[in-house]
């Protein structure tokens, strides 16, 4: 049985490569066509092209999102990007409208194609169809329950891909037109304003219903599945995938680590214990901006996992400086967000796990001491107890 599949989201060619590094086994991103989170900053056909070869190095797979529902103006050219994309050497394409599925596999491309999530498939008459249409892989639909994958990933009609982690939609499987109703960008092309995100008044007919000071939205938590990682495993699921293109580096590197390292601890155990899922639950609550939940994995959800008033995102400056490498026997770091010198910090990275460090020394390019560091951007030169790494990362220490 192959290994299960680690997918990470990435909005442009530094946060994927991150990604690789942090322990994810494949990325998605997007194209600068025909591609949902029309927001985030996307790949043009060079930016793949280098992806590829980078993930190609670390053995690692690149699938490219070609999931907008188009209309009948949006299919210029896509034969022509389908070819472009099986050149390079994409992995894969994660696909929602039938024709183009259709057309990647007529054309002899060598990518596989994903069925994606927003046809919600919720079945295994679902999944034989999709086979049946020559489909190499199905993203399942974010609607089902434990027991629905464990009964689909057994049958192993074809492998099949789940969310773990990232933003649940409150509308079934996407299907939200609130976004183009209320300031036509369209949610289905990539356009999602995330209205249900807002804050609105509750009305009941001409009287208020919510509470003037404390307005009501229909927001749903965050998924997070930790507690559900060794299921998935077992049952024979292919891919576990993060939601989250429009996040930053420093909330992948975060995500990936953590559950690369639960994967490979149930890999290497056989299970893990209750103690060391809450330290994976710590430790990816580091990156966290907003609250979450189990999504349906527990059941159907109730008022518990929705976020009715207290939804808005906090804003985290805990992560603190990236690493760059080593000159002399100085660590050259960028700063990130302010610190200071006595700060109890931790370092973490591709090859290390969080590990408190204490600062001996910090200078500037020009070796003046610094006690404060509050120019982002700022490349500065410090000593450490403790380890270091290239790509690693440093935050203020959460206890």
């Amino acid at each position: 049985m192959n290994k299960i599949e680690l997918l990470a989201p990435a909005g442009n060619l530094e946060k994927a490569k991150i990604a690789i590094l942090y322990g994810a086994d494949a990325v998605y991103i997007g194209g600068k066509q025909f591609s949902l989170r029309s927001r985030a900053s996307n790949f043009s056909l060079e930016e793949m092209a280098e992806l590829v070869e980078f993930a190609n190095v670390h053995q690692a797979h690149v699938h490219v999102t070609v999931n907008m529902l188009p209309h009948e103006d949006d299919l210029e050219g896509i034969q022509e990007y389908l070819l472009k994309l099986d050149a390079i050497g994409v992995h894969a394409i994660i696909v929602a409208s039938p024709y183009i599925m259709t057309l990647a596999k007529s054309l002899g491309c060598h990518f596989e194609v994903h069925v994606s999530t927003q046809h919600s498939s919720t079945n295994s008459k679902a999944i034989e169809f999709w086979k049946e249409q020559g489909m190499d892989r199905v993203v399942l639909a974010r609607e089902c329950g434990m027991e629905q994958i464990e009964t689909m990933a057994k049958k192993q009609i074809l492998p099949i891909e789940i969310f773990i982690h990232g933003g649940m939609c409150i509308s079934y499987s996407g299907r939200c037109v609130l976004s183009n109703h209320m300031t036509l960008r369209d949610a289905n092309r990539g356009g999602c304003a995330q209205s249900c995100r807002w804050k609105y008044h509750l009305m009941d007919g001409a009287d208020e219903i919510s509470n003037p000071e404390q307005l009501f939205c229909m927001s749903s938590k965050d998924l997070q599945a930790v507690d559900e990682i060794e299921s998935f495993i077992r049952w024979g699921v292919a891919s576990l995938k993060i939601e989250g293109r429009m996040k930053s580096a420093y909330y992948l590197a975060t995500v990936v680590s953590s559950y690369r390292r639960l994967i490979d601890q149930i890999y290497e155990k056989g299970s893990v214990t209750p103690s060391e899922l809450d330290a994976i639950r710590f430790e990816i609550a580091k990156a966290e901006n907003r609250q979450t939940g189990p999504g349906f994995y527990k059941g159907i959800p109730d008022e518990t996992v929705q976020l009715y008033q207290d939804h808005d995102e906090t804003v985290t400056q805990e992560y603190v400086a990236f690493v760059l490498g080593k000159k002399n026997d100085k660590i050259q770091v960028q700063v990130k967000n302010k610190f200071v010198f006595e700060d109890d910090l931790e370092i973490f990275g591709p090859q290390i796990p969080s590990t408190p460090i204490k600062l001996q020394s910090i200078e500037d390019e020009n070796g003046e001491p610094l006690t404060v560091c509050n120019k982002p951007m700022q490349i500065v030169y410090a000593k450490w107890d403790g380890p270091w790494q290239e790509n690693a990362m440093i935050r203020k220490r959460r206890r």
